[in-house]
């Protein structure tokens, strides 16, 4: 008897002959790299999302997070949601509240004004609110103003006024500017105005590129956006004057949207309205 054996078509082969197959590299890393891929932006997105519910624990931790203010944000936020709700344990926050209205960082303030004139009842809020319109942020000023009319309260009118007319936007350091937005550019808060050579930035155009400036100068002459002139508008209807008919008109020339149109008229209306009301 021979050793051979049969091939698939019955022929004799050489076992030494034989040729090993390679072994195919596994997939599991490929398939391991592509699910991180997936799954690090998403923990990312969603650990910072300011819609993921938070428990009053962590309500309580987050308020209280110094060192990472968009956690503060993120709980102010879930707390204006329970409060538009009317749950009754929202009141248990609202010291910390009060303390990130007095934050360092002018995002959290701006944020903690929007949340606190959402309970139109609170003294400590409206206490709160009113020292805002001090504060050295215009878009903290805005917000306490706006929301003061939720109380009732017409001491945030000059500051409602502000927001239908240009704003001066300052300089915070001199030096020579070497870049600059074109005339007629929309930015967003925090948005860079002009650049100095050593990367500072300043909030176009009153200043052209190679202009030497000093401190607190004034750079650009900045046009108020759509949002900022309708919320002016709907605020004015309760708390404006006859005196600020003029300035009303003149947002709406700025701004000849159907929209603004149709705001201008019925805030007119109802000014015009209370106003003879107050005179009977």
């Amino acid at each position: 008897m021979t050793n051979d054996s049969l091939s698939a078509n019955n022929q004799t082969s050489d076992p030494a002959a034989e040729v090993t197959r390679a072994h195919r590299p596994s997939n599991i890393w490929l398939i391991i790299v592509a699910g991180l891929f997936i799954i690090v932006p998403f923990l990312t997105w969603y650990l910072t999302w300011f819609g993921r519910g938070l428990s009053d624990q962590e309500l309580m931790n987050y308020l209280g997070d110094q060192n990472n203010p968009r956690h503060i944000q993120h709980a102010l936020l879930q707390v204006e949601a329970k409060i538009e709700k009317g749950e009754p344990n929202a009141k248990q926050f609202y010291p910390q509240i009060i303390a990130a209205s007095q934050s360092p960082v002018a995002e959290v303030r701006k944020t903690a004004a929007w949340v606190m004139g959402q309970d139109n009842k609170s003294d400590a809020f409206h206490g709160g609110l009113a020292k805002l319109l001090k504060d050295e942020e215009p878009l903290v000023r805005r917000n306490a103003a706006l929301q003061l009319v939720r109380f009732g309260d017409p001491s945030g009118r000059e500051e409602l006024r502000a927001m239908l007319t240009r704003f001066d936007a300052k300089s915070p350091v001199a030096g020579t500017i070497v870049g600059l937005l074109p005339v007629n550019s929309s930015i967003r808060a925090g948005g860079m105005l002009a650049r100095f050579p050593d990367g500072k930035t300043a909030y176009p155009a009153v200043t052209k590129e190679g202009d030497q400036i000093s401190a607190n100068q004034v750079v650009a002459h900045l046009l108020p956006d759509r949002a900022t002139i309708v919320d002016s508008m709907r605020a004015l209807a309760y708390v404006g004057t006859a005196d600020d008919l003029e300035l009303i008109e003149n947002a709406a020339r700025m701004d000849t949207s159907a929209e603004v149109a149709n705001l201008s008229n019925q805030t007119t209306k109802a000014i015009r309205s209370r106003s003879e009301n107050s005179a009977k």
